[in-house]
């Protein structure tokens, strides 16, 4: 399955048009490497995600084309969640 549907259909992120957009720059890593949307993803995997000040890293578990709202956590574990450290230089 490609990244941009997975962030998607497990409503990580609601739009696959804002995942691709996402992905596209350059804020999302699969298995520790930048990846583009039409990265394919396999059960097993590692995605992190940078949400403005946020770093979510989370594990696949089942890919599914399709999943009701309430099922869409059971296609992902959570990681680790992580604020970014902002570093100011004087």
């Amino acid at each position: 399955m490609r990244l941009d549907k997975f962030l998607k259909v497990s409503r990580i992120i609601k739009r696959r048009t804002l995942s691709k957009e996402i992905s596209e720059s350059s804020r999302v890593k699969v298995n520790g490497k930048i990846a583009k949307p039409s990265t394919q993803l396999k059960i097993g995997d590692e995605i992190e995600i940078e949400f403005g000040r946020s770093i979510l890293s989370v594990r696949v578990k089942e890919l599914k084309d399709h999943v009701l709202k309430d099922d869409s956590s059971m296609l992902y574990e959570i990681i680790d969640e992580k604020k970014k450290e902002e570093v100011y230089t004087d």
